[in-house]
């Protein structure tokens, strides 16, 4: 190629970024969706974060400060300490591209087992309490199977599962309630997770909600701090790839359901304690509001994204929408419309979120 009289190739002329350039390498500036888009999948604790702080503000003005009354809010805390352990142990399925419909289930048959050996059998309570808790990690274990050994779609095992562990509920219960005054007899320690911890000024603190604070950091240590964590995101994002990699996809998925599972027995300890007996009929809607949390605190649906922080956030606004509305007077109906239009928007924004990575 031949230089001009100036010294410039005509390929240096042709590389250039003036008006006679084929080409130009220079990188176009990213427009602000796309930057929010890339901040929010950096961040995807951040939309659940801005919405509580938005839902707090907001029902602290309609309800003219009640909404931040020491009491209210302490009943808050209360009220989604159980949405938040089911949201805990659905969180490590979800994140695996899994869902599991049975904590509910798992929880309440995990309460029914402490209370039925302990007062209608008066087994002592240090082998009535285990055994619940075995009750709750041999159900995981049992979705966990049937995911990994047959093969079988998560949501029809579970859905599956949900069913016959509603009916072992009816039929080890007796559709009959244990009432406060036989467990203080036989099995006090079974109520424990129900004492509160006088803060003043009307506000307290359950011991059921100090257990659920240490469960979380538990399993956020175990998900971001250690191998089994890292091969569960793994699995979540590609499951055959993780394969490839030499991750034992099979035995990860049994133990995310077995650990979810103890995490429902531990929350049947916390449920007799947050009701004050134990009773077949316990949190009907304890598995919705969990998968709730789960969701509108950020957890991918279509896994590999999510985190146990998020499904706090989740659990709390839950909480939130529910005594706001409640203090400002409004149709219980509405908790059910905004609740299910957080859940649409949630997974459409997760959606476009997605799409950063395609």
């Amino acid at each position: 190629m031949s230089d001009d009289a100036s010294g410039v190739t005509t390929a240096e002329r042709g590389l250039g970024s003036g008006p006679a350039g084929v080409a130009s390498f220079e990188d176009e500036a990213p427009s602000t969706g796309r930057r929010i888009q890339h901040f929010f999948h950096q961040n995807p604790t951040a939309i659940p974060a801005i919405i509580l702080l938005v839902a707090v503000v907001v029902f602290g003005i309609v309800t003219k400060g009640r909404f931040f009354n020491s009491l209210n809010l302490s009943l808050i805390l209360a009220q989604v300490t159980l949405i938040a352990l089911l949201g805990t142990a659905q969180t490590l399925v979800i994140i695996t591209a899994g869902i599991d419909l049975s904590v509910g289930a798992i929880m309440v048959l995990s309460s029914i087992i402490m209370g039925k050996l302990a007062v209608d059998y008066q087994v002592p309570v240090a082998i009535a309490f285990p055994a619940g808790l075995l009750t709750g990690l041999l159900c995981g274990f049992l979705n966990g199977i049937l995911v990994t050994a047959l093969k079988l779609p998560p949501f029809i095992v579970t859905l599956g599962t949900w069913s016959i562990y509603g009916a072992l509920i009816t039929l080890v219960s007796n559709a009959a309630t244990i009432r406060a005054q036989a467990l203080d007899q036989y099995a006090p320690f079974l109520r424990w997770m129900g004492a509160r911890i006088p803060l003043g000024g009307g506000a307290f603190l359950m011991y059921g909600s100090i257990l659920m604070l240490l469960v979380a950091v538990v399993v956020w240590y175990l998900l971001s701090r250690t191998a089994f964590g890292r091969h569960v995101y793994a699995i979540g994002d590609d499951a055959n790839a993780s394969r490839l990699a030499g991750i034992q996809v099979n035995r990860t998925l049994l133990g995310v359901y077995t650990l979810a599972g103890l995490l429902c027995g531990i929350a049947g300890w916390v449920l007799i304690g947050r009701v004050g007996a134990v009773s077949p009929l316990g949190n009907q809607t304890a598995n919705l509001d969990a998968i709730t949390a789960v969701v509108i605190g950020g957890t991918s649906l279509f896994g590999g994204r999510g985190s146990i922080l998020g499904t706090l956030f989740g659990a709390l606004i839950v909480g939130v929408f529910d005594s706001g509305l409640s203090l400002t007077g409004v149709d219980p109906l509405w908790r059910q419309l905004t609740v299910g239009a957080l859940i649409i928007i949630a997974v459409a924004i997760d959606q476009w979120i997605r799409r950063i990575s395609a």
